[in-house]
């Protein structure tokens, strides 16, 4: 189930960032980093599921530091 939610966020943020750059509209940039985000937070929960807690907190960190910037970002 993780690896599916994986490869969907990774598939949603190439295109939101490959829309953004071909069309030069970056509208949509808070929701790729949002989708970003959430793929941070999936690849933290993988690495606790294999024991690598280090790599685990980091990737929750990074989560945490993306959605903050998403949300100040929209509003």
């Amino acid at each position: 189930m993780l690896t599916i939610l994986q490869i969907i966020f990774s598939i949603i943020v190439v295109s939101l960032s490959t829309y953004g750059i071909i069309t030069d509209d970056y509208q949509l940039n808070f929701l790729m980093i949002f989708f970003l985000g959430l793929l941070m937070l999936i690849l933290g929960i993988k690495e606790f599921q294999r024991e690598q807690k280090v790599y685990g907190w980091l990737f929750i960190g990074v989560f945490l530091l993306i959605e903050y910037v998403s949300i100040q970002t929209f509003l």
